[in-house]
C-alpha cells in the first residue's frame, strides 16, 4: 500500500485556498474588471453560467424512434449538470433553465420568484439542493470588505459617474450601496471610494454566504428578522436608532444576496409574510430592519412546496400579486419506466447495500410506481400505455398499433402528480434488502414486500385495492412473460446468433419479395424465389394474415433502409414487431423442452447436462447461485401449470 503523505494534502489545500485570497482597494478592483469583465455577474446569470458550462447536449428525436415516439419532433436539450441525479424529467429542467437565461437576459423574469411544486418525494427539495451545491463551486466573487451583504464593489460609484465607467469597463452597473457601507464611506473613508477595501469572498450554505434558506415559520410566531435582519439593542445604548451601526444584517435576504434564497414549503407560512418577497422579486429591495432605508438585493428566489399548498394559496384571491409575480414549474414523478429504473440505481449506488439484484427486480419496482401514477384511459390498458410512454412498439395483432401519445397525456392532464413516490420504492427496497438472509433479492421476494407495505398504507380502501390489483395481477403478468422468455432464451445456445440469423434471412427474403426479384444461392448460385413459407413461419408469431404480409414485409424493408441511411447499424433488434417475431420464432421451438427439463424433479443424464447449462446461462446474464435456484422453482410452479 502506498503510504499518503496527509500533512503534503493539508499544505496543499491550503495554498490553494491562499491563492484565492485577494485585499486590494476598490481601484484594484476597477483594474481587474477591465480586463476580465466577466467577473461582474448578476445572480441569474451566475447560476445560468454554472450550468450551461457544464455542457448541454442538443438531442433531436428524429433520430431517435425511442424518443420520437414519446417526444415527437420536439428537440430536447439535456444539461449534462443535471445528468447523473436526475431522470425522466427532461422537460421539467428545460423549463429551469429556460428560466434562468431568461432571467440572466435580464427579462421579467428577472424579477419572478422560481416555484416548483409537485408530489412528494418527486425531486423538488433535490433540484433545489443541487442548485445550491452547484453555486458553492462558482468562482469567488469580489465584495466590499466587512460588508454584511457581501455586495457588488461598482455600488461605490455615484449615480452621476455610472455612465463614464459603465463606457470604460463594458458593463451595465446595478444596484446601491447598503446602508452600512455608505456610512463607512461617508465616516471612514471621507467619501474616497476608490480607497475602499474590495476581498474575494465564495459561496457556501453551512456559513451562509450567499445562499439563504427560509424554513416555514409558525404563523402565530413569525418574526421578519428571519428575512432581513433585525436591529442590535446591545448597540441602542451607543448609537442613534437610525444609524447603520445598530442593524445585524443576518436575515435570508441579507446572507442570500448575489447568491440564493429557498423557501421551503413557503405557502406553510402566513402571508404577509411573503410581502418581502414580492419587494425582493419586483422592486430588487428588501426592507431594512427599524428605521434603515430599503436595501437593494440581487438574487435568485427559489421556492417550493406541495400542490395542495399550492391550490389552497391560489384558491384566494387576495394572493394575486405573489402569483402575479411567480414562476410556476410542476416537477412530476417519472413517467418513463426506463427512466424510473435509473432512479432506483442511483439511490443503492449511493447506499453502502452491497447485495445482488437479481435481473428485472428494479425493474418490476419501477413498474409498479409507474402504474400508479397513471391516469387510467378508455384507450389502452394501464400496462400498454406503461409501455407507450417507455417509446415501446405497440404490436397487435400482428401490425405496429398506432397510439397517439399526445391524446393520452391530453386527457391527464395532471399524470404524475400522484401515485407512489420514489421514497415509498426505494424504502421497500431498502427492507428486501434488509431481510435478505442470502444477501440477494429478486422481483419475487420485493413483490412480496410491496404487497406487505401497501397492505399497511393509511389510504383509502378503493386506491388500497387498486394498488394491489397492480401487484398480483398486472405486474404478475407481464413478469411471467419476462421470466418465460429469460428462462428459454437461457435454454437456447448461441439465441442471439440465432436471431440475427433468422433476421438476415427473413430480411433477403422479404427484399426480393418487395422489390420482385431473386435471392442467389451463396453455394450453388442459383437463383431462388423468395420463400413464402419460410417468411410466414416468422410473420405468425405475432399474428400478422396472410392479407397483411405484403405490408408488413412492405414496412420492414422500408424502416430497415431509413436506418441504414441514417448510418445506424441493423440487427434484429432494429424493429420491434420483427424482433418480437424472430423471439416467439425461437422461444416456441424450445418451450416445451424447457418446461420438461425445468419441471422434472428426476432428470436423466442429457437433462441434467442441459439443465445446467441454462443456469450457467442465467448466470452469465446477472443471476447468482441463490436468485437462480428461486427464480427456476418460481417458473417450474408458476409458469408451466400443466
Amino acid at each position: 500500500m502506498n503510504m499518503v503523505d496527509f500533512s503534503e494534502m493539508i499544505k496543499a489545500d491550503r495554498r490553494a485556498k491562499q491563492d484565492y485570497k485577494f485585499e486590494g482597494t476598490f481601484l484594484d478592483y476597477l483594474h481587474i474588471l477591465q480586463e476580465n469583465p466577466e467577473a461582474y455577474k448578476l445572480a441569474h446569470k451566475r447560476i445560468y453560467d454554472l450550468i450551461v458550462d457544464q455542457g448541454m447536449t442538443l438531442v433531436h428525436t428524429e433520430e431517435n424512434p425511442r424518443l420520437r415516439r414519446i417526444y415527437g419532433k420536439d428537440t430536447l436539450k439535456q444539461y449534462h449538470f443535471f445528468k447523473e441525479n436526475f431522470f425522466g424529467i427532461d422537460k421539467t429542467l428545460m423549463k429551469i433553465v429556460r428560466y434562468l437565461h431568461s432571467a440572466a437576459m435580464q427579462g421579467e423574469e428577472a424579477k419572478q420568484v422560481l416555484y416548483l411544486v409537485g408530489p412528494v418525494g418527486a425531486g423538488k427539495s433535490s433540484l433545489i439542493d443541487a442548485i445550491k451545491r452547484l453555486l458553492e463551486t462558482s468562482e469567488p466573487i469580489y465584495a466590499l470588505e466587512g460588508c454584511p451583504m457581501r455586495e457588488e464593489p461598482l455600488h461605490l460609484i455615484p449615480k452621476h459617474s455610472r455612465a463614464a465607467f459603465e463606457d470604460a469597463l463594458g458593463v451595465k452597473i446595478e444596484g446601491d450601496l447598503c446602508p452600512v457601507c455608505r456610512y463607512r464611506l461617508i465616516h471612514e473613508f471621507k467619501g474616497k471610494y476608490e480607497d475602499f477595501p474590495v476581498v474575494k469572498t465564495d459561496f457556501s450554505v453551512r456559513s451562509r454566504k450567499g445562499i439563504g434558506v427560509v424554513p416555514p415559520v409558525d404563523p402565530n410566531n413569525q418574526d421578519t428578522s428571519v428575512l432581513v435582519g433585525s436591529v442590535d439593542i446591545s448597540k441602542m445604548d451607543l448609537y442613534p436608532e437610525d444609524d447603520p451601526r445598530v442593524l445585524s444584517l443576518n436575515g435570508a435576504f441579507n446572507v442570500g444576496n448575489r447568491g440564493i434564497v429557498e423557501f421551503i414549503e413557503v405557502f406553510k407560512n402566513d402571508v404577509e409574510y411573503l410581502h418581502t418577497m414580492i419587494t425582493a422579486t419586483q422592486e430588487k429591495n428588501v426592507p431594512s430592519p427599524g428605521k434603515g432605508s430599503m436595501i437593494y438585493f440581487d438574487g435568485v428566489i427559489l421556492a417550493h412546496s406541495n400542490e395542495a399548498e399550492w391550490n389552497k394559496f391560489r384558491s384566494d384571491h387576495t394572493n394575486e400579486a405573489i402569483l402575479d409575480r411567480i414562476v410556476k414549474v410542476e416537477v412530476p414523478y417519472c413517467l418513463e419506466l426506463n427512466e424510473e429504473v435509473k432512479i432506483y440505481q442511483k439511490m443503492l449506488g449511493n447506499s453502502y447495500f452491497d447485495a445482488h439484484i437479481a435481473p428485472h427486480t428494479l425493474e418490476i419496482a419501477s413498474m409498479f410506481a409507474i402504474l400508479t401514477r397513471l391516469t387510467p384511459s378508455n384507450k389502452v390498458d394501464p400496462m400498454t400505455k406503461l409501455k407507450i410512454y417507455n417509446g415501446e412498439e405497440i404490436i397487435e395483432k400482428g401490425t405496429t398499433k398506432r397510439i397517439d401519445i399526445s391524446e393520452l397525456k391530453e386527457e391527464a392532464e395532471r399524470e404524475g402528480m400522484t401515485g407512489i413516490s420514489t421514497r415509498f420504492i426505494s424504502k421497500a427496497l431498502d427492507t428486501a434488502l434488509s431481510e435478505s438472509e442470502s444477501n440477494c433479492i429478486n422481483p419475487i421476494s420485493l413483490m412480496e414486500v410491496l404487497l406487505r407495505e401497501i397492505k399497511e398504507m393509511s389510504i383509502s380502501d378503493e386506491l388500497k385495492k387498486r394498488y394491489l390489483g397492480f401487484l398480483q395481477d398486472t405486474i404478475k403478468k407481464e413478469y411471467h412473460k419476462i421470466l418465460e422468455k429469460e428462462v428459454t432464451k437461457a435454454f437456447i445456445h448461441g439465441y442471439k446468433d440465432q436471431a440475427q440469423d433468422l433476421f438476415n434471412n427473413y430480411l433477403d427474403h422479404a427484399e426480393a419479395y418487395v422489390n420482385r426479384t431473386k435471392l442467389k444461392d451463396d453455394s450453388t448460385g442459383e437463383e431462388l424465389s423468395p420463400d413464402e413459407v419460410f417468411m410466414r413461419s416468422i410473420e405468425e408469431q405475432i399474428g400478422v394474415t396472410q392479407s397483411g404480409a405484403k405490408g408488413f414485409r412492405q414496412d420492414v424493408t422500408a424502416y430497415m433502409f431509413s436506418v441504414i441511411r441514417n448510418g445506424t447499424t441493423v440487427d434484429y433488434t432494429s424493429y420491434e414487431p420483427l424482433k418480437e417475431a424472430i423471439e416467439k420464432k425461437l422461444t416456441s421451438s424450445v418451450r416445451e423442452l424447457s418446461r420438461i427439463i425445468t419441471k422434472s424433479k428426476v432428470r436423466d443424464k442429457d437433462q441434467n447436462e442441459k439443465y445446467d447449462a441454462m443456469v450457467e446461462e442465467m448466470k452469465h446474464n446477472g443471476y447468482c447461485d441463490h436468485c437462480c435456484n428461486v427464480i427456476l422453482k418460481y417458473a417450474a410452479n408458476n409458469l408451466w401449470k400443466d
